[in-house]
């Protein structure tokens, strides 16, 4: 899996790490177990400081999405973090709010945005199936 840092973003770039970790693992490109890089090494791929990397995994294992096992390297857990649909329902209403209200700002329509989300979906999902596919 490669990833990919924008220095322009607004997020700061342990958070596009974060990002896209947990979108692979949510797309079904990263599974339980799957070996990450290293700090260092993911540090040299992207040209960042390893301690950038190191703040993004260490964030990751708080919540559950990685391991690091001492001399064996970080993983994607084995057992990922149970929903809270409670509070996962409020926080994505807030997201979709933001969402729209960016949007209609932007000038799009409502089916605009429901195209966009397709899209996004199609994205994500799309190495999930075709792994499906191959096994």
């Amino acid at each position: 899996m490669q990833l990919l840092i924008n220095p322009a973003d607004e997020l700061p770039i342990y958070r596009q790490i974060m990002r896209q970790i947990t979108e692979a693992i949510a797309g079904g490109l990263l599974r339980s177990g799957a070996k990450l890089l290293s700090h260092r090494e993911l540090s040299e791929q992207l040209v960042i400081a390893p301690l950038t990397v190191k703040k993004a995994y260490d964030e990751l294992e708080a919540l559950g999405f990685i391991e690091t096992v001492r001399g064996r390297g970080t993983f994607v857990a084995a057992k990922l973090p149970l929903p809270n649909p409670g509070a996962d329902l409020e926080r994505l209403r807030q997201n979709a709010r933001r969402l729209l209200a960016q949007a209609y700002l932007a000038g799009l329509t409502f089916d605009q945005v429901v195209e966009l989300l397709q899209e996004t979906h199609s994205q994500l999902t799309e190495n999930h199936e075709s792994q499906k596919e191959n096994v």
